[in-house]
């Protein structure tokens, strides 16, 4: 097994990987700078894209992989619920899909030309829970799993898997009534949505993973630092960076790598998602 992040090698095996969690439809604006109060701005181009944390990790698992990934969701019963079914089908993902008589929520994406993005999303986050008709009986099966977004019930049966990854943007409450050990925990240590005292979950995860971008990161509870790779070209926009990063880490934690590896292919990842528009 081959891995060197300075060499772009990653021959990871053949794994039956999932991500339970959230999907939007999100319009990119490329801006000359962020929005100041009271500005009249002007986006020089758009674009639309199926994202969400869920999807962009899934979509950086099926890649490491060379293969279908299943990504376990939730959908408004709309047309950017068929849009974004469609789209991340063409991705590689294999759609395991609560739909929803709700719309599906919608984002837009604020980028930079410095590669700085803000992000405002548009209704409700739709989440698939336990109740729903789902494979939720397979979760035995798979190699490793990555919650973004499920209910504490989703949490428990997701915790058969022989890996479990989230994020703490599940919602700490809800990480807290599952009562189940997570291996890893994975969020940005700069986003405030993603703050967590992971110390006062019990049983407290393996390690906790807190990101900070081009800083790097700490690994808890060793308080380990490591450092950010840089990417092989100008950065462009950073959407979906963490969540290329997590879902890189969960693929190579979930086929066994030791975490300095895991951590290396997650950072590279994470970068290299920086040197294009939108998360692909």
């Amino acid at each position: 097994m081959k891995i060197d992040a300075t060499k772009k090698i990653f021959k990871l095996p053949q794994l039956k990987l999932a991500v339970i969690g959230h999907v939007e439809w999100v319009t990119f604006l490329k801006v000359d700078q962020l929005p100041l109060a009271g500005e009249i701005s002007h986006a020089k181009d758009c674009f639309e894209e199926a994202a969400g944390g869920a999807a962009v990790a899934a979509v950086q698992m099926a890649r490491l992989i060379n293969g279908p990934v299943d990504l376990i969701t939730s959908l408004g019963k709309d047309n950017y619920g068929e849009k974004c079914y469609e789209r991340l089908t063409k991705l590689g993902l294999n759609l395991k899909v609560a739909w929803r008589e709700k719309p599906t929520r919608k984002g837009i994406s604020l980028i930079s030309k410095d590669g700085e993005r803000a992000i405002t999303v548009i209704g409700e986050r739709l989440q698939p829970i336990a109740s729903d008709k789902l494979p939720w009986g397979d979760m035995k099966n798979y190699d490793g799993i990555f919650v973004t977004a499920t209910d504490k019930e989703g949490i428990k049966l997701a915790r058969k898997a022989k890996f479990l990854s989230a994020t703490p943007r599940t919602g700490e409450q809800t990480l807290k009534k599952a009562k189940v050990k997570i291996d890893a925990l994975i969020g940005s240590g700069l986003d405030p949505g993603e703050e967590i005292n992971f110390e006062e979950l019990e049983p407290k995860p393996e390690i906790y993973i807190s990101t900070k971008g081009k800083s790097g990161g700490t690994i808890f509870p060793k308080k380990i630092k490591y450092k950010s790779i840089k990417p092989s070209s100008k950065e462009i926009d950073t959407y979906g960076c963490g969540d290329c990063f997590a879902g890189a880490v969960t693929t190579a934690l979930s086929a066994k790598l030791n975490l300095e590896q895991a951590i290396n292919i997650g950072a590279y990842c994470g970068a290299e998602c920086s040197t294009h528009y939108g998360p692909y």
